[in-house]
């Protein structure tokens, strides 16, 4: 909402500076956002008077015209179509500054010499264009100054206001705004009824009462189509940021800018039958104000004659029924649109117009009749005629009702933390327009009919709280006991892994926990997905079951602009059911694909492959302390290849995750580039690591012994070293896999395992003796548990 402060300050004037009243409509909750002057600066232009006009002996085009500036008569070259005898025009004097940064000098055009400057309003810095002079008003005194006659030494304020105040979508509202912070008076402009000039009258239906309860109208007759807006209200229009049209438009822009109620006037002549207040035809169209025809839909509320629809209710007028500049009999509307009616329809549209923007968030529906009024009263002023009877339509049963509600003063207290004293709520409430009831310490406040936001008490305290001012109420700090939480040492937080996981070269990604069922039931069969009840679109049906659907398709989303190698990882819930309940899993989930390494000159370029993603899943279970407790073992899973998967499992056997490349069939039907690797490892085995624990160490020396060992290729490395680890005893400090091969010198279905086995005692040093006996019953062991041998 825009308009001029010296508008608002006709209504209420209080002592205050524009600074201050700005801050103080900010303070009650209406945000100004900008304070800027309705005219930029120039000087010596004063009001001339063309006494006479003579055509330019050399120039078709140019006037040479006589001006009365009050003290003396210039003589003055004007090149303006619309110059005539007996104007009043801004005239700029020699020594003039203009906002366009021209100096005005005497000069001489085509040989007549000029001694100023007859000026448009853009040569003033007062519109975008025009197509000639700015006339002033007839009875302006010659040499007056313009500024002061025009009044531009004022300044506009623009308000940000939130949805819920439509009540302050004009002058009048924020009048009571300001009226009440500064608790002066309020003169609101006199009305007087208009008693009828004449009998004629036009019918009105509410056939949609449910939604227009309340529709006032009235014929006006002979009005003068050539009149013209007055100055004054041009000014107030264009301070508003509202472009003046004609004046029966202009006077419905001026009521609506005033009261807040929007209006609209029909051409009587295009009228037939009566006005009907329905909802459209299917497939009714009609052609707009703006030019733009548009097909109705059936929940568009319609004002029609008997004919067709004339305008879009509360959003704009038709085409075919607008008032011209031929036009001589008016239709005069005024009603009341329930929100729910209005709100989104205009958006529909494409439009967005003043009217709907006060309907969608409400409208006085008490205001019409008073608006009809005003309307009225400007009209005759401006262009003349008479005016019929006020015809008006209304259910009162379906106009909203206001309900009472209880106030009570410990609540204030409570919530704004201040003490007012009973009489001061109760005026504070009076002045916002409520109707009071005091009760002891309560009292029964009823809102207003043009407050469509108050419905509970928190309302009311709401606007005492913002009348008093935001600014003036205390501030106190919140009290609260502090419970300071040692870090657990046998917990890895997830920031480590977070950490850790950023360190090895992967991304976070936080997917949506809703993912597309066709997706999921991809990646895992045999888990059913929680259907949403109200989902947000297909491909957000049902919650995940695990995480791999979701960067999945982020890594389709990367892929597809372009990027090769991408490292995801995400730590998020899943949803599965287990045993007729939905339980939330927490997990840490990665996706890699492209090269290992990033392209460079010093490393040959090598796709990442199943064993470099389970060193950095090996890598994350180390963050535990208990790498060796943990095992990968060869297992079948749906979403990835039969050959390339592993569970990992605890040394208990209880499963803890997967890990594995990208089932071939998967692969292709998400049109991925190069082969997928995943893994999935639940987070609770980052809350269970070990504590760090000092072990001496040993003062003896360290003994090694490296084994090249066959065996059948079914045997798996980690069933090697928990045989080694069980006949070793605490001999064995550490044990090493160097070597694994498989060709010449091995027969066929058998591999060679080389092994680096390192043996120490704390309390004495080993003789080889010992090792050799140590090493004897280590191979006898593997013999007999995996039917390994001694390679030759």
């Amino acid at each position: 909402m825009k308009f001029s402060e010296q508008w608002l300050r006709e209504w209420v004037n209080p002592d205050v500076s524009t600074a201050e009243l700005a801050h103080q409509l900010t303070m009650a909750g209406l945000e100004v956002d900008a304070v800027e002057p309705v005219a930029a600066a120039f000087r010596h232009v004063v009001v001339g008077e063309v006494l006479s006009v003579e055509p330019h002996p050399d120039a078709d085009r140019l006037r040479v015209c006589k001006v009365n500036v009050g003290n003396e008569t210039l003589s003055i070259v004007c090149g303006a179509p619309n110059v005539a005898e007996g104007q009043r025009v801004p005239t700029a004097l020699i020594g003039a500054q203009l906002p366009n940064g021209l100096e005005i000098k005497k000069s001489k055009l085509r040989g007549v010499e000029s001694c100023g400057m007859l000026c448009s309003a853009v040569e003033l810095g007062l519109a975008e264009s025009s197509e000639g002079l700015m006339l002033l008003p007839p009875g302006a005194e010659a040499g007056a100054d313009v500024r002061q006659l025009l009044q531009l030494d004022d300044v506009t304020i623009e308000i940000g206001l939130t949805p819920n105040r439509g009540d302050c979508l004009s002058i009048t509202g924020i009048a009571r705004e300001a009226g009440v912070v500064n608790q002066s008076a309020v003169a609101e402009p006199e009305l007087e009824d208009i008693a009828p000039a004449h009998d004629e009258t036009f019918p009105v239906t509410l056939t949609a009462a449910e939604v227009c309860p309340r529709y006032i109208g009235r014929v006006i007759k002979g009005i003068n189509p050539k009149a013209q807006t007055p100055l004054w209200m041009r000014e107030r229009l264009r301070r508003s940021d509202v472009r003046s049209i004609s004046p029966v438009v202009d006077v419905t822009n001026y009521v609506m800018l005033e009261l807040g109620q929007p209006m609209h006037a029909f051409d009587l002549a295009k009228l037939t039958g009566g006005i009907e207040v329905r909802y459209a035809n299917d497939a009714e169209r009609i052609t707009l104000l703006d030019g733009q025809e548009v097909t109705l839909q059936s929940d568009t509320l319609v004002i029609a004659d008997q004919n067709a629809p004339l305008a879009m209710a509360g959003i704009m007028g038709g085409e075919a029924s607008a008032v011209t500049d031929n036009s001589v009999d008016l239709f005069l509307e005024s009603a009341f649109f329930n929100p729910d009616a209005i709100i989104g329809k205009a958006r529909q549209y494409g439009l967005h117009t003043d009217s709907s923007h006060r309907f969608e968030r409400g409208v006085d529906f008490e205001l019409p009749a008073r608006a009809m009024q005003r309307a009225t009263q400007l009209l005759l002023e401006i262009v003349g005629g008479q005016a019929g009877p006020v015809v008006e339509a209304v259910e009162t049963d379906k106009l909203p009702q206001r309900q009472p509600i209880t106030l009570r003063l410990a609540r204030i207290k409570r919530l704004l933390g201040i003490d007012l004293a009973p009489a001061r709520v109760g005026e504070l409430l009076k002045r916002l327009g409520m109707r009071v009831v005091e009760q002891g310490d309560s009292w029964q406040v009823t809102a207003p009919s043009f407050r469509f936001d108050l419905a509970i008490e928190a309302d009311l305290i709401e606007e005492v709280g913002r009348v008093y001012g935001y600014d003036a109420l205390p501030t106190e700090a919140p009290k609260m006991a502090l419970t300071v939480q040692l870090p657990r040492e046998a917990r890895v937080s997830l920031e480590r892994v977070r950490s850790f996981l950023v360190d090895r070269g992967y991304q976070e990604a936080i997917t949506y926990s809703f993912v597309d069922e066709r997706l999921q039931r991809l990646v895992t069969p045999d888990e059913t997905g929680i259907a949403l009840a109200n989902p947000i679109s297909a491909d957000m049906a049902v919650m995940r079951t695990s995480l791999w659907s979701g960067l999945l398709q982020a890594l389709q989303y990367n892929q597809n602009r372009q990027q090769e190698r991408v490292r995801l990882f995400e730590r998020g819930v899943k949803f599965v059911q287990r045993d007729g309940k939905v339980t939330e899993e927490g997990v840490i989930a990665g996706v890699v694909a492209g090269n290992l390494l990033p392209e460079q000159w010093s490393a040959q370029v090598a796709p990442v492959d199943f064993y470099d993603l389970k060193a950095d899943v090996e890598g994350l279970l180390g963050l535990t302390g208990r790498s060796s407790d943990y095992m990968f073992v060869a297992d079948g899973n749906a979403a990835l290849h039969p050959g390339q998967s592993a569970a990992i499992k605890s040394a208990k056997g209880v499963p803890i995750g997967w890990i594995g490349k990208l089932h071939p069939k998967l692969e292709k039907d998400l049109d991925f580039n190069g082969s997928v690797y995943l893994f999935e490892v639940s987070e609770e085995v980052f809350f269970s690591a070990r504590k760090p624990e000092f072990v001496e160490l040993s003062r003896f020396p360290s003994v090694r012994r490296d084994l090249a060992i066959v065996v059948d290729q079914a045997v798996s490395a980690q069933q090697v070293s928990d045989c080694v680890a069980a006949v070793s005893g605490e001999y064995l400090a550490k044990l090493q896999l160097f070597d694994v091969y498989c060709g010449e010198g091995i027969e066929s279905g058998r591999k060679s395992l080389a092994l680096g086995l390192t043996f120490q005692d704390h309390s004495r040093t080993l003789k080889d003796k010992d090792v050799e006996a140590l090493v004897s019953k280590i191979l006898e062991e593997l013999n007999q548990e995996l039917h390994a041998t001694l390679r030759e």
